[in-house]
């Protein structure tokens, strides 16, 4: 408890330095250049991805939403995020495949984007057949589905999956929910490259809820705890392995003001590991969110963030 409370501490102290130098003007033709880069494979990457919900309406909040920014998302609109997004300095984009997605992204590369993908699996094509039509640099296996198969005792067929990605020469990763599942894969020593790890785990059962909470939310809901983004950036830490941070701000909950978005990314990126990255969808509908994460997340690694915060978990 005095550990969480320490992290929580530390990483609120941190988001309000950063939050006292003001961002620059929003601008939807500005750009500031490139983002502090890591090696993942043979590449570099951006430590900001961004990525695919917002685009495609899944919002993780309400079906209200979901409608908005489906209405919103248009193909010309899509392209013109993702080239604000190079623009910007982000060049990977956390892909998720369908019909709609595959016909944006041929549209963006035509007119001459370049974002490398790092792709969650597809149940309707081959791993090689996958590879071949999207041209990812990694694939893992989608979260959701990989958070049944723990729960079900199928960690196997995870496996396997892992085992066809690695054949068809793209890095391999496994996307979770759920942190024991990094540790689960980490002990058994796997063949992976990668994980791609949610903050918040967002998976949990009813019957897991009311043990841990007493209480089942009604209508049934989406739930994101304090306690749980500590766990999964400890976790990030403790293998070395990249980790591909997601829900960062707890599907849009975490929005409420510049100082919690601030909040937020300073607490991620002060507690996992310099090879480590954040992905984040944008939704450039009201500001220009890609500038001010982009401009965010220069502020707060250029901060040279205190060393003692990177153990505060």
């Amino acid at each position: 408890m005095n550990s969480r409370r320490e992290f929580l501490k530390s990483s609120a102290g941190l988001a309000a330095a950063v939050a006292a130098r003001p961002f620059p003007g929003v601008s939807q033709t500005s750009a500031t250049g490139s983002l502090p880069r890591v090696r993942f494979g043979r590449y570099q990457i951006s430590r900001l991805l961004v990525g695919c919900n917002q685009f495609y309406g899944y919002s993780h909040f309400n079906s209200l939403l979901d409608q908005l920014m489906r209405e919103w998302n248009t193909p010309e609109r899509v392209c013109e995020t993702l080239r604000q997004c190079e623009l910007n300095g982000i060049n990977a984009y956390q892909y998720g495949h369908n019909d709609r997605a595959l016909s944006d992204l041929q549209k963006h590369r035509e007119a001459g984007g370049e974002m490398l993908l790092v792709a969650t699996e597809t149940t309707s094509d081959p791993v090689e057949e996958s590879v071949k039509r999207i041209q990812p640099i990694a694939l893992y296996h989608h979260g959701e589905r990989t958070d049944v198969l723990f729960r079900s005792g199928k960690m196997d067929q995870v496996q396997e999956y892992t085992k066809k990605v690695r054949q068809a020469g793209v890095l391999v990763g496994i996307g979770t929910h759920k942190s024991e599942v990094v540790e689960y894969v980490e002990e058994r020593g796997w063949d992976v490259d990668f994980y791609m790890l949610c903050a918040y785990n967002r998976t949990r059962t009813p019957e897991e809820l009311r043990k841990l909470l007493g209480v089942v939310p009604e209508p049934p809901s989406e739930v994101y705890l304090e306690a749980d983004p500590p766990v999964a950036y400890r976790v990030a830490r403790q293998t070395s392995k990249t980790c591909f941070l997601f829900k960062i701000l707890a599907a849009g909950r975490r929005t409420r003001s510049p100082q919690s978005i601030d909040e937020a990314f300073a607490t991620a990126l002060a507690n996992i590991k310099p090879q480590d990255c954040i992905v984040v969808g944008m939704y450039p509908r009201y500001k220009d969110e890609v500038k001010e994460n982009c401009d965010r997340v220069r502020q707060i690694l250029n901060s040279r963030l205190p060393l003692g915060l990177q153990q505060a978990a």
